[in-house]
């Protein structure tokens, strides 16, 4: 029962940051939403910033399962990955829930270096790109790295811009740079 109940603080707390925002989401309304109490979401989760983390390592571990599925069951090359990605990344941009993605939104509340949250958005997006390099070296890229960054700053502002403008195709049009930068990148 115990576990349950952590994996339901969890889960509503994940809920209520995405929706309203970390910093906008109090304790208070965490414990009231998921019918419990302080003590029960500190025997948890002894701050709201362990909240927190653990709300990006869930995403983390989601975003993970995503990708995966994503490209390795509908991807034969690492070109056609590459590009898979977008496709995983553009899914959930038609929902009418589509708050952007939490680290992104994260990182933006909590812009001081040193912060905790900030340093854990931070080692996502490094995983991330690294995850794009590793592709593009398979692909046999001129520059992995360069590419992957480029990459990743495209579905970023994709992102961005479907956060601010729902249902406007920014991923596929996201998509369709990539698809001339990876060529590029794959014939010099």
């Amino acid at each position: 029962m115990a576990r349950n109940l952590q994996k339901h603080i969890l889960q509503i707390a994940s809920g209520l940051f995405y929706s309203q925002g970390i910093r906008a989401t109090g304790v208070d309304a965490i414990v009231k939403a998921a019918g419990t109490t302080k003590m029960s979401l500190y025997k948890y989760f002894p701050s709201k910033h362990d909240l927190v983390l653990a709300y990006l390592h869930k995403n983390r571990e989601a975003f993970g399962v995503r990708i995966s599925a994503g490209i390795y069951a509908h991807a034969d090359s690492p070109k056609q990955k590459m590009l898979a990605i977008f496709d995983v990344f553009d899914e959930p941009q038609s929902s009418p829930k589509f708050r952007g993605c939490p680290f992104i939104n994260a990182s933006a509340e909590f812009a001081e270096n040193a912060h905790p949250i900030r340093q854990a958005t931070a080692e996502f997006s490094e995983s991330f790109v690294q995850l794009l390099a590793d592709l593009a070296r398979e692909a046999g890229a001129n520059d992995a790295e360069q590419l992957a960054n480029q990459l990743a700053m495209l579905i970023a502002g994709a992102i961005a811009k479907e956060q601010m403008q729902q249902q406007s195709g920014a991923m596929r049009s996201a998509r369709a740079a990539a698809e001339i930068l990876i060529a590029h990148s794959l014939t010099g």
